[in-house]
């Protein structure tokens, strides 16, 4: 087991002990060696060959040998005893919005509720609602959630799926009779919940190919298996396909499988006004149709635009948003790249909910390459997340002063995440904030305001001088929270006003603002701002999924203000302050 799924299981164990209605310091020592692991600054098979596991913050003698026992074989006694204790769903109850330990542990014991479909029983006859603590809108709130669950079954986030479908593509580039290996689909095409997974090979033996990919140690169940098609369905539940093609027919293939199908059809349009067919294997002569240009060749994807008269276009953008006639004007615009990132601002660290220390932030920050990190950890009114007071604040302020001296090229800015409160005052007064270097505000309560009310309260909040950006401006929380009430052009419009940045939240749970809106934004003269609302060293890697979905925006370099080097980043923090 890698270290990923190990975690899984202790999160797992602290819930059914919680259940139980055990020590609190027990739950809590499996709760913290899986946060452990996923901050792992070393290989897991490392630190266990090296014996030097309970060195780890947070993982002691006890879990230490049972994090070593799964490693090795995949199993551990303790957990299959614990699990046998309760019904086999009850894991399930942990997946519906708003319930928590404590409260299943109620459900549990009062009305002896175990699966999904107990948990909607209960509430539809009262049960639920007769429970001390609960009530009528704690039931309906339940039923609402269930509903939610439900009708995104088979849904899975762009970037919990990323590592799954990366493993796996790169095991196929590796096989000996595999000569090309893509991922295609809604994958390809960067959209933030996909259903199932592509992948195209171009091969001579397909047979062998098939054969491997079928009995991947990532595969759960084989759905079908043929001489040029396969299909699985993961471990993670996610269903796989595989093609295999020839060489000739690899770029056709891949654009069809690419999609939109909204896409496709624009580009089979043009085709046949050229007298072609074009399907997911070749060009050729359309029946009925007037050969008006000799078929084309083709050795690449980009051959099949440019002998449509088009310039190539990026996967991301392909939604049948305007990208057509772009290309045919020689319009499309150069996307933002990975690498064109300098900094990012949005981050934890342990002085409120994060999972990794200031030092260990700057330093995973230094890793990536980046040269500014910026550190806004909550403030107090998240007092959830244990937020920052003034004088923890001014604490944390002073000792990013002191690593800044320390390694003068590398900058650390100082700022906070601060919640705007319910009239659209800032949790901090302008004095404290006026000693930031800059200021993330965000909403983290009373979502259910009324989408004037609330646009109200963000657009004061914008208002305030201090204010630099603005955090996952619609709260979704993708596959388990809908976005609040609000209306977007009137909060882009008083960014554009204000000079306040949007955030585009490259959390793969949010990635907020969504796609769809940057193409508004960007006419309107609004910055976008990609941070990953990292809470671990791990999370700084979430800005890729922030790019990816900037890029199907259509952002380019310069709509990104964190793409700005170090020399010219502080001007442009001061900008909005009036003191540039």
């Amino acid at each position: 087991m890698n270290k990923d799924e190990i975690a899984a299981i202790f999160e797992n164990i602290a819930r059914l002990l919680e259940l139980k209605g055990e020590n609190p310091f027990k739950i809590r020592a499996y709760t913290h060696a899986a946060r452990a692991l996923e901050v792992l600054a070393e290989p897991l098979e490392k630190l266990i060959a090296e014996e030097r596991l309970t060195g780890v913050e947070g993982i002691g003698k006890a879990t230490g040998e049972k994090i070593a026992q799964l490693a090795a074989t995949g199993r551990l006694d303790y957990y299959d005893h614990l699990r046998e204790e309760f019904p086999p769903d009850i894991l399930t109850l942990f997946e519906v919005q708003g319930l928590g330990g404590k409260k299943i542990k109620v459900l549990w014991d009062s009305l002896k509720v175990h699966s999904i479909t107990s948990l909607e029983r209960a509430c539809k006859k009262g049960d639920v609602a007769a429970l001390p603590g609960f009530g009528e809108k704690t039931a309906a709130n339940i039923l609402k959630a269930i509903d939610h669950m439900r009708s995104h079954a088979g849904e899975f986030r762009y970037g919990d799926v990323a590592a799954l479908a990366e493993e796996l593509l790169d095991d196929l580039r590796g096989h000996p009779a595999v000569n090309l290996a893509q991922i295609a689909g809604s994958y390809r095409r960067k959209k933030e919940i996909v259903r199932d997974l592509d992948f195209l090979v171009s091969t001579k033996d397909a047979e062998p190919v098939m054969e491997f990919f079928t009995q991947h140690p990532l595969v759960g169940s084989v759905l079908a298996r043929g001489a040029t098609k396969s299909s699985v369905i993961l471990k993670s539940g996610i269903q796989c396909d595989l093609r295999a093609v020839s060489g000739a027919e690899f770029p056709f293939a891949l654009n069809y499988f690419t999609g939109s199908k909204e896409h496709n059809v624009r580009m089979r349009s043009r085709a046949l006004a050229r007298g072609w067919s074009l399907n997911e294997y070749r060009f050729s002569a359309a029946e009925g149709r007037d050969l008006r240009e000799p078929l084309p060749e083709v050795f690449e994807e980009v051959d099949i635009y440019r002998s449509l008269g088009l310039d190539p276009v990026e996967p991301e953008l392909r939604e049948d948003r305007g990208e057509i006639e772009a290309a045919e004007k020689h319009k499309l615009p150069r996307l933002i790249e990975w690498t064109n990132l300098r900094g990012t601002f949005h981050n934890h660290t342990t002085a409120s909910d994060g999972r990794s220390t200031l030092e260990d932030m700057v330093a995973a920050g230094k890793e990536l390459g980046l040269e500014y990190l910026g550190i806004a950890d909550h403030s107090k009114a998240s007092f959830q997340a244990n937020g920052l007071d003034e004088k923890r604040l001014a604490e944390q302020v002073a000792r990013i002063a002191v690593l800044n001296a320390e390694d003068p090229g590398f900058r650390i800015f100082a700022g906070t995440e601060c919640d705007i409160l319910k009239d659209g005052s800032l949790d901090f007064p302008d004095g404290v904030l006026a000693s930031l270097d800059y200021v993330v505000a965000s909403i983290h309560s009373s979502f259910t305001m009324p989408a004037p009310e609330m646009t109200k309260r963000i657009i004061r909040a914008m208002e305030n001088p201090f204010v630099t950006m603005f955090a996952h401006p619609t709260g979704r929380l993708l596959l388990g929270r809908e976005p609040y009430q609000v209306d977007i052009p009137a909060i882009l419009d008083a960014a554009a006003a204000t000079g306040t940045w949007i955030e585009l939240n490259a959390n793969p749970r949010r990635l907020d603002l969504d796609w769809r809106w940057w193409h508004l934004a960007k006419e309107k003269g609004v910055k976008c701002v990609i941070n990953p609302d990292a809470h671990s060293t791990a999370g700084l890697q979430d800005l890729v999924f922030g790019v990816g979905i900037a890029r199907k925006g259509w952002l380019t370099k310069d709509d990104v203000v964190n793409t700005i080097p170090l020399s010219r980043i502080g001007a442009a923090l001061a900008a909005k302050r009036g003191c540039a």
